[in-house]
């Protein structure tokens, strides 16, 4: 596997009987990694810097591709399952938006200003039918003009089960693959958040919108024909969206017909029981990466959500 981390100063020096490269990169030079060249284990590598979710891609077979991100540099992880990595938080939070150092991390990863001042941070996120930007309260209208009054999705998900969910089309696969899903398929467009809030509210009557992360990380969830499930909730629902056609306009919930899609992650072994680690209260988590799901770290002693510890300043090593 080929590392790509851009340079700023590099030296060569030796580690006992290991030939060793430590690095710093160019555009942020806080952030280190030192690669062992000729390790007994193979290639090893230490970096450090602000967590961030983890990015996820997926292939033409939706195979996904993990690489975790510190700061503004991406660590390809897929090579890393079967090895064993360290994480350890160093102490520091850098709040995600501003860069301020925080004690306390609010909406992964902000400072308690930016929490309550960022449109992105208000409770209408979790909760897109309450959306107020038309009522002239938004907290940033540029904002929710540009990420709010724009065109959603919503979508159905095998994660855990079969959920209901709301997403920017740009956003697809990403939301999916963030949420582990091995199955999803988009059922209609709407022409805002808003809309796309009413309408998951509409469908949640009896399609939970939320994953199980403990059930999704046990194993894969019952493949499901996510094609008969569209037709049957369309048709299920067919007088409720009527309703909010006539609300908002008759093109304003439009039915798509995409093929549904299929993810594969990079697993070996999911855990009988599952216990997650916490980094406020550990601050060093190690142990055999047995794979990659959602934004969760399978080890062989626990799992650990990234995404909430976006921002905490952390060492990462891939060490044997």
């Amino acid at each position: 596997m080929i590392y790509r981390i851009p340079i700023r100063r590099w030296a060569a020096f030796m580690v006992g009987n290991v030939l060793a490269l430590c690095l710093n990169c160019y555009y942020r030079p806080s952030l280190r990694a030192v690669i062992f060249i000729f390790s007994r284990g193979g290639v090893g590598m230490q970096m450090e810097g602000a967590l961030r979710k983890m990015a996820i891609t997926a292939d033409e077979e939706g195979k996904a591709h993990y690489a975790l991100r510190l700061d503004d540099s991406a660590l390809p992880l897929n090579g890393a399952v079967g090895r064993t990595v360290r994480l350890v938080w160093t102490g520091a939070i850098r709040c995600v938006h501003c860069q301020r150092s925080t004690n306390k991390s609010f909406a992964q990863g902000h400072c308690y200003p930016c929490f309550k001042r960022l449109a992105s941070c208000d409770t209408c996120i979790m909760s897109p039918e309450r959306c107020h930007y038309a009522q002239g309260t938004c907290r940033e209208p540029a904002w929710g003009e540009q990420h709010c009054m724009a065109p959603h999705l919503v979508y159905l998900a095998n994660s855990s089960a079969l959920k209901v969910g709301i997403t920017k089309p740009s956003q697809l696969p990403t939301r999916w693959l963030d949420q582990g899903a091995t199955q999803a398929v988009p059922i209609l467009d709407v022409d805002s958040r808003l809309q796309s809030g009413w309408v998951e509210d509409t469908l949640r009557s009896e399609i939970s919108d939320r994953t199980s992360w403990q059930a999704m990380l046990k194993g894969e969830a019952a493949e499901l024909d996510m094609a008969a499930l569209r037709t049957r909730v369309l048709a299920q629902f067919e007088p409720q969206l009527d309703a909010l056609r006539a609300r908002w306009g008759a093109d304003a919930i439009r039915v798509r017909s995409d093929v549904p899609r299929r993810f594969h992650y990079p697993v070996q072994a999911y855990p009988a029981k599952v216990k997650s680690f916490n980094l406020d209260r550990q601050p060093i988590v190690e142990g055999q990466l047995m794979g990659l799901k959602g934004q969760y770290l399978i080890l062989d002693n626990g799992v650990i959500n990234l995404r909430k510890y976006a921002g905490y300043h952390v060492d990462f090593s891939v060490v044997s």
